[in-house]
């Protein structure tokens, strides 16, 4: 998910986000429906945020299979944030707290290539009900603002496959959860181990 004017430094306001951070709060909203589930949280999934607005850019990822004190609302959510970007953060991966890491970073320094194929979502893109979707694939997605010539450059150059999720330009949040359930619903009611774990009474 790339935050094209998201702080990369903590000097926000919890009280204020979408006026003193760059719209984080679109991230936090992202974050929470790409891991929330009723009782639990998705443990297979990962994502990486690009924070641009400042600076050099910076890379915060949440790894579902270690995240913890992630709760449904933005506030809680930018507070976990503020707290990996009050971190030193060179190229190599800071533990912020558990599940959560920064480092220095844009796009292209992710590890894309080695993550299955790769699907960039943008309105004018094939339909995704139509293709047969990789649950291990990368989907990348860009805010309010979009993705530069030079982001869907590198896209392009990685070969991947641009789709949309329906005829309605949505927000980036919702695209997540329509992304998530259809991947739900092709693998079925039940999944064998490692695969999309469902929600249990108990997980955090």
């Amino acid at each position: 998910m790339v935050g094209n004017l998201a702080t990369t430094t903590p000097d926000f306001s919890l009280e204020d986000l979408p006026g003193t951070s760059g719209r984080i709060d679109i991230l936090c909203r992202c974050i929470n429906s790409a891991f929330v589930l009723s009782h639990g949280i998705r443990r297979d999934v990962q994502i990486y945020l690009i924070l641009r607005g400042g600076g050099a850019p910076k890379t915060v990822r949440l790894q579902g299979r270690d995240l913890r004190h992630l709760n449904p609302d933005e506030r809680t959510t930018a507070a976990l944030l503020k707290k990996a970007l009050a971190l030193e953060a060179d190229f190599a991966w800071t533990k912020s707290t558990p599940g959560i890491s920064v480092r220095a970073g844009d796009l292209a320094d992710l590890p894309i290539r080695a993550e299955g194929r790769t699907y960039y979502l943008r309105e004018d893109g094939s339909d995704h009900r139509g293709l047969p979707l990789a649950g291990d694939g990368t989907f990348v997605l860009g805010d309010h603002i979009g993705l530069s010539e030079e982001d869907e450059a590198f896209l392009a150059g990685l070969g991947a496959e641009i789709v949309s999720v329906g005829p309605k330009s949505l927000h980036a949040d919702h695209c997540i959860v329509l992304l998530n359930n259809e991947l739900d619903r092709r693998e079925g009611p039940s999944h064998p181990a490692g695969g999309r774990e469902r929600a249990t009474k108990g997980d955090e």
